[in-house]
């Protein structure tokens, strides 16, 4: 796939041979500019040895392609998510200059793929790398128009150049519509105490260790819910507890508790299909539902849980073990446990794609009329 576009691009005259004359790092294998300098004027210790070489290589005609991303990034407002990461990407395209170099000769770096057009030369980033995209989607194959384009999930740091520039612009060159530029969506850092994560530093939390401390859709539940999309996240292990114990063991696990035993005391399990949404569940699905279409889970959860908070009041107003010693209050005791039941029914459904197990027992509960607490308090120590 990759020498098949590279071919398509030489014969396009997108890609040319030229000399180039500068510093190269021999440890990251990439040539260095005055940008990589230190304070001193020297290259730092982390760019190992750095030796002044001229050589030909080939390069990808980038530079020709900055007015029409500037134009397709203003013409297509929803191509970055969130829009401020939008707005930070054509800033960096306003500044790029200069075309990409994309080989390496064998004689100096003998992996790669060879250029179809040049067998001295092999494939060096990004064309060997970005292609992986649509070649993994099927690209060629009457498969892939039903895969394509597809969301990219990217992270901050990866954005410019390499997904907002590079990317766009070589789909564009191969012949790519605008319409099959594929949207961005690109998050942030999890930090720890104010800074990112990182091995060297061993600043870092162990998920496989917190799912064991506390469940992995405990830990999945907090992680989406407390993460804002395109945000940078602050985790703190206190937090994971008290998110768990508000949202699942206090309001949506008692939830479940409650309107089971009451089902199971009152009417023996069986319920009376009742009209009306007191609980506002249609509201919750929508709002949900909006939220999810703006890559907004956080805010879909929220949305959520706001229901589960709005039954245990309505159960709180209608008081279901007062209308059961009334039998002129028959009727309504059974749509108070209808809806409740109902709104139960639509949560699962809400949660499964965070909490899919949660989401799988409380169906079988619902069917089963049989409470079994779900979300057990976290007690902390």
């Amino acid at each position: 796939m990759v020498q098949k576009i590279l071919q398509q691009l030489f014969n396009a005259g997108e890609i040319y041979k030229a000399s180039y004359s500068g510093f190269y790092s021999v440890r990251q294998e990439q040539f260095l500019t005055d940008k990589e300098r230190g304070p001193d004027g020297e290259f730092g210790p982390e760019w190992g040895e750095v030796t002044e070489i001229t050589e030909e290589n080939y390069y990808f005609r980038l530079a020709k392609h900055r007015d029409w991303l500037l134009k397709y990034i203003d013409t297509h407002p929803n191509y970055v998510t969130p829009a401020f990461r939008q707005t930070e990407l054509r800033n960096a395209v306003e500044k790029m200059s200069g075309d990409l170099c994309i080989s390496r000769p064998k004689a100096r770096l003998e992996w790669g793929i060879e250029l179809p057009f040049d067998t001295s030369y092999v494939t060096y980033v990004w064309f060997d790398a970005l292609l992986n995209y649509i070649s993994f989607a099927g690209y060629g194959t009457p498969d892939f128009a039903q895969r394509w384009p597809a969301l990219h999930v990217i992270g901050k740091d990866i954005l410019a150049p390499a997904h907002g520039i590079y990317w766009p612009i070589m789909l564009h060159a191969a012949g790519f519509r605008d319409d099959e530029i594929p949207p961005l969506l690109v998050h942030g850092y999890i930090n720890l105490g104010g800074a990112k994560m990182s091995k060297s530093e061993g600043n870092i939390v162990d998920p496989a260790v917190l799912a064991e401390k506390y469940g992995a859709g405990a830990l999945r539940y907090y992680l989406m819910r407390e993460t804002v999309t395109g945000q940078d996240m602050e985790f703190a292990e206190e937090r994971l507890v008290i998110r768990y114990n508000t949202d699942l063991a206090n309001d949506l696990g008692n939830l479940l508790n409650r309107t089971l035993n009451m089902a199971k005391r009152y009417r023996q399990s069986k319920l009376t299909p009742a009209e009306g949404d007191p609980c506002d569940i249609r509201a919750a699905v929508e709002q949900y539902t909006a939220k999810m279409e703006q890559f907004l889970p956080h805010a879909a959860l929220e949305a959520a849980m706001a229901l589960a908070t709005r039954c245990n009041a309505y159960i709180e107003t209608q008081a279901p073990w007062k209308l059961a010693k009334d039998p002129a209050q028959a009727a309504q005791l059974d749509a108070v446990l209808y809806h409740l039941a109902e709104a139960l029914r639509v949560l699962s459904r809400l949660i499964a794609p965070v909490l899919p197990d949660a989401a799988r027992a409380m169906v079988e509960q619902l069917d089963l009329g049989e409470p079994t607490p779900l979300f057990p308090r976290i007690e902390i120590e």
